[in-house]
């Protein structure tokens, strides 16, 4: 048996910019993090010739072609699996229209135990690469390439998108007092809404392509992520609750179903209780609200969005890792 663990991801700034339809123009930039919630993927040889498949459903197939998940069938196609498997998948967070990478960390996660079973310890940038493989070239997602190098790598990271289709990624390295100091700082609620990123994404890929108004918002989104990465180098990281504001008043440009009269309000409410910005974190239009406030203002926050569930959480340093391996 193999076990693979992956970390969700929150992002600050940049959001959008890693949309092909966009970095191809020039370059896409964001900066994000992992934090301590994770999927997991446990992988075993089953001992009859076909796959046996346990997420939030399950399946029992003769065959890859036969699977119904396309993220699974897809990384048993793209990892050149030969062998018949027992899969079974878990998660922290809600894995599907939450926002926090949890696709990719799936794919990403799938894809390390994989390779693992059979006998390769590939690099983060081999998950990530595969990952998007699956999900953008093969089943044809409207997504970025974000999620699965934020997931893969782990920690906080400055994520270049260059308009050759690499990625560059550079850690931005906080110190133990300082990462103490950031987390006092991030509040994260649960809407209770999941939604398909996809509506929201292809429409703003159309938009783009479309309107030179959604295509100048989206380079100033891609700017704030090279304006962050200096500040917090600078051990600025007060910058974050600025930007967040900013950027997601400019997000909510870009398409229709980012936000709603509902989220708006949400977050009035949460800037009125104190915090300096926030945003509905991956597409938008449900999921979770990440938000940054001030120590002092932490309790105040929390009380005021207090229909929403409060989740607790820390900054992960590490990306996808095996934690098991056994017979």
């Amino acid at each position: 048996m193999i076990i693979s663990k992956t970390p969700f991801r929150i992002s600050f700034v940049g959001g959008g910019s890693d949309l092909p339809d966009f970095y191809q123009r020039g370059y896409g930039a964001v900066v994000s993090s992992a934090i301590d919630k994770f999927v997991y993927l446990a992988i075993h040889e089953f001992f009859e010739p076909r796959y046996l498949l346990k997420y939030a459903q399950t399946e029992s197939c003769d065959s890859i072609e036969s699977i119904r998940h396309p993220l699974i069938r897809e990384c048993l196609r793209v990892t050149d699996n030969r062998d018949f498997l027992e899969i079974t998948s878990f998660a922290d967070m809600p894995s599907l229209g939450s926002g926090l990478g949890g696709s990719s960390a799936f794919s990403v996660g799938l894809i390390h135990a994989l390779l693992a079973h059979r006998g390769r310890m590939p690099s983060h940038e081999i998950c990530a690469a595969q990952a998007c493989e699956v999900e953008i070239e093969r089943l044809k997602e409207p997504i970025g390439k974000q999620d699965q190098y934020a997931t893969a790598f782990g920690g906080m990271n400055y994520i270049r998108f260059n308009s050759d289709g690499s990625v560059h990624v550079d850690p931005i390295i906080l110190g133990a007092e300082d990462r103490a100091e950031l987390e006092k700082r991030l509040v994260l609620f649960y809407t209770g809404v999941t939604r398909s990123a996809v509506g929201i994404l292809a429409e703003q890929r159309q938009n783009i392509l479309s309107d030179p108004k959604c295509f100048e918002i989206l380079c100033r989104i891609r700017d704030q992520a090279d304006e962050l990465r200096a500040a917090l180098v600078d051990g600025h990281f007060d910058a974050i609750g600025g930007m967040m504001h900013e950027g997601w008043l400019l997000k909510r440009q870009m398409a229709s179903g980012v936000s709603s009269a509902h989220f708006d309000k949400l977050y009035e409410r949460g800037r009125a209780a104190g915090a300096v910005g926030g945003k509905l974190l991956g597409a938008g239009g449900g999921g979770f609200f990440l938000f940054y406030v001030e120590p002092e203002r932490r309790e105040a926050l929390i009380k005021a969005l207090g229909d929403l569930r409060h989740i607790d959480f820390r900054l992960e340093r590490q990306g996808t890792r095996i934690i098991y391996v056994g017979d």
